[in-house]
């Protein structure tokens, strides 16, 4: 297989827009795998720049730090490609085993910071669903207007602010649910609990996220 670096991917701003998370070919996926394992290293390639943005997102959502969700996809992708031959393409969804994998590393993350937490600084923005986007795709993204620009990055931030503060199993449960698009019976498979408890913490999730949201408009105000 080719080397795991140069995870991040080139696409444009079109491209960084929202993907359902069944919005791969589970067999071109598959197809992808096998010929990685097999040593091409333009498949490896293919496999980053397809599954980027998904893990970036779910780690930056998670997080609330740019810097840290770099960092920690870099993370994810160094682990997939070493343990790739560990996914069996005959049975397995690739996106539910990445998104497992990104998940325990999250959690591993959580637990080693956990006793050091600060605040995450949202004074830098926020340009989309995914996160922040790189200089080059700034330049040639298209420039909204800017009043509504500046009034969807300030309701963006909120919400971000508003879901570091929802407790982790929820967090993520809402995480997988509303912004990866994944349905009950994946986030099942990938948080390794029964569905009805998925949709316990999704319902949970949502009310509590709904009430901070709530308590800081009051504030604002």
């Amino acid at each position: 297989m080719g080397r795991a670096t140069n995870a991040s991917p080139k696409g444009t701003p079109e491209a960084r827009q929202r993907m359902p998370a069944n919005s791969d070919s589970t067999e071109e996926t598959s197809a992808l795998v096998r010929r990685c394992l097999q040593g091409d290293g333009h498949a490896w390639q293919q496999i980053v720049e397809s599954q980027h943005r998904r893990v970036y997102g779910l780690c930056y959502r998670f997080t609330g730090s740019a810097g840290d969700a770099e960092d920690l996809t870099q993370d994810v992708f160094l682990k997939v490609y070493r343990n790739l031959k560990t996914f069996d393409v005959e049975r397995g969804s690739f996106p539910t085993w990445l998104t497992t994998l990104t998940r325990n590393l999250l959690v591993d993350h959580f637990r080693r910071t956990r006793a050091e937490q600060t605040t995450h600084s949202l004074d830098a923005g926020w340009d989309g669903p995914e996160g922040p986007s790189s200089p080059a795709e700034k330049i040639h993204a298209e420039q909204p207007d800017p009043l509504q620009n500046c009034m969807d990055r300030e309701l963006q931030a909120l919400v971000q602010q508003a879901l570091l503060q929802v407790s982790p199993e929820l967090r993520e449960a809402v995480i997988l649910r509303d912004l990866n698009d994944m349905d009950y019976k994946e986030i099942a498979e990938v948080l390794r609990i029964p569905e009805g408890t998925v949709k316990s913490r999704i319902s949970r999730g949502r009310m509590e996220l709904a009430r901070l949201l709530e308590r800081t408009k009051r504030q604002v105000i």
